[in-house]
């Protein structure tokens, strides 16, 4: 039986998964189930499978559902093979991978604020600071993480590729490629991985 992926192709977070299955091989055996909603209106999320109400969640046949992205993807790679996920520099793999969900998260937050509170309540204020931690991340990982992003792929690499991604999909005016050139040079490259070619959004 293949594994049910509740999926929607826009999800900078299912990308996540979807590369990492590609990379392992396992992408034909994943079953993609549409889901569409919001924190306002759960629709057709898998909040039966997820309390969360959340995408991905991943549906296997011998255990409960899996959720969020990070257990996802670990899950996907231990089952291949297991090398998206290296000991001998884990600690570093997990931090830089935090730091790519954190990016993420702050630029889907700002995504939200555009697109589901009423303009008259939207906040400048809050879209700016959550730039500013998207800001800071890009910063370091330009600054301090170029080394890493240099080495063998690893589900950090992906992590982080996929929100700057999802930056340029939903808020290409932000210019987090300024003052960060060695990053954008990376993410020009990691882009054309088939993996990431295979995965990109859809027209916004």
């Amino acid at each position: 039986m293949p594994y049910i992926l509740h999926h929607s192709p826009a999800s900078p977070f299912v990308r996540m998964v979807m590369v990492v299955a590609h990379e392992v091989g396992l992408v034909d055996e994943i079953e993609c189930s549409a889901s569409v909603g919001t924190p306002l209106e759960p629709g057709s999320m898998p909040v039966a499978q997820n309390p969360l109400g959340k995408i991905p969640t991943l549906e296997r046949p011998d255990g409960p559902a899996m959720f969020d992205s990070r257990v996802i993807c670990r899950f996907l790679d231990s089952q291949a093979s297991g090398k998206l996920y290296p000991e001998g520099r884990i600690w570093e793999v997990l931090t830089l991978e935090a730091m790519a969900h954190g990016f993420t998260e702050a630029i889907l937050a700002m995504t939200y604020e555009a697109r589901l509170r009423p303009e008259e309540k939207q906040s400048a204020e809050i879209v700016e600071a959550q730039w500013s931690k998207a800001h800071r991340a890009a910063a370091q990982a330009n600054s301090r993480w170029m080394s890493h992003l240099s080495g063998p792929i690893d589900a950090a690499q992906i992590a982080l590729a996929c929100g700057l991604g999802y930056a340029d999909f939903r808020h290409p005016a932000r210019d987090w490629r300024s003052g960060n050139e060695a990053l954008a040079e990376w993410f020009a490259r990691f882009s054309e991985r088939p993996s990431m070619q295979a995965t990109q959004p859809p027209e916004a």
